[in-house]
């Protein structure tokens, strides 16, 4: 319970790379999306999520405009360490400790896995909205 003595602690989302790049290649509003569903919140991105998008980045094409974009997205949000270099194992180890309170992810599997270990997840509905999926 909060009293007056006692901030709300903000829910933490941890971002993933589709996440990051959804503005590019959904349309999506992703902070204003953020805001209307969690209010006040504070976003973490894994290192490995950083590095998983500077690598597509330095392709060509779409997904690598898209990644650039994200890159630069991803200011927004803390940078957590994890040990995992992959970025999806990443995102469930946060899940799996509680040190995170959402994952926003458009990837399928991912998604699933963060959902098996009770936290929810914030996906894509429709063609530029968000919602929260609950375990």
């Amino acid at each position: 319970m909060t009293g007056p003595d006692q901030p709300a602690t903000q829910p933490v989302a941890a971002l993933d790379a589709s996440a990051l790049m959804a503005p590019l290649q959904a349309n999506v509003r992703l902070f204003e999306e953020l805001d209307r569903l969690l209010g006040d919140y504070k976003l973490v991105v894994p290192e490995s999520v950083q590095s998983e998008l500077a690598g597509l980045a330095t392709g060509a094409g779409k997904e690598a405009t898209a990644a650039a974009v994200a890159t630069d997205l991803a200011d927004r949000a803390s940078a957590i360490t994890t040990e995992e270099s992959y970025a999806d194992d990443a995102l469930v180890v946060l899940a799996e400790l509680g040190e995170t309170d959402y994952v926003v992810t458009n990837d399928g599997p991912l998604r699933d896995r963060v959902l098996e270990r009770g936290v929810p997840v914030i996906c894509l509905r429709g063609q530029n909205t968000l919602e929260i999926t609950e375990p």
